[in-house]
């Protein structure tokens, strides 16, 4: 009779100590979900013909628009610090102003250059990028691209 009430207590132990865990995971699980709100994970994501005159995005919160580089768009101010340029896709256009002093290497004002820019569409029109991705054409399209007589993005001649 001695080992049937030893044994009982511990079932609802083992219970409690599973309950526990579960709830930590639990808790884990939605730390990670609410913090990672402020991620990218969240970001609307438009081509420049989809972002030109949607008045919904203005003031929206982070967006992401992809386009191309307008060749000779391209422009720096130093004070303060600031890149202007010009995104385009499909005959609309995107002023864009990055308010900092470094871009990335392969931001280069020629033709070809696809962009990312992320950060917020304002009401004055301008798009104000936190963040910018250019992306330069694979080496099959760089390949036609000079047979058809344009520079590589890269080459200052």
């Amino acid at each position: 009779m001695s080992l049937s009430n030893k044994s009982a207590p511990k079932r609802p132990r083992r219970y409690y100590r599973l309950g526990a865990i579960a709830a930590i995971a639990g808790l884990g699980a939605v730390f990670l979900f609410f913090s990672s709100q402020s991620t990218d994970a969240f970001v609307y994501a438009k081509a420049v013909d989809q972002v030109v005159g949607d008045p919904t995005l203005v003031g929206k919160g982070a967006l992401r628009v992809d386009g191309n580089l307008k060749p000779g768009s391209v422009k720096f101010r130093e004070k303060p610090c600031e890149w202007r340029f010009v995104m385009t896709k499909a005959n609309a256009e995107l002023n864009v102003r990055y308010p900092y002093c470094v871009v990335p290497d392969t931001f280069k004002d020629a033709p070809g250059v696809e962009v990312t820019a992320q950060g917020n569409l304002q009401g004055d029109g301008w798009f104000i990028a936190n963040q910018l991705i250019p992306r330069c054409p694979s080496k099959y399209e760089r390949g036609q691209r000079i047979q058809r007589g344009e520079q590589k993005p890269h080459d200052s001649n």
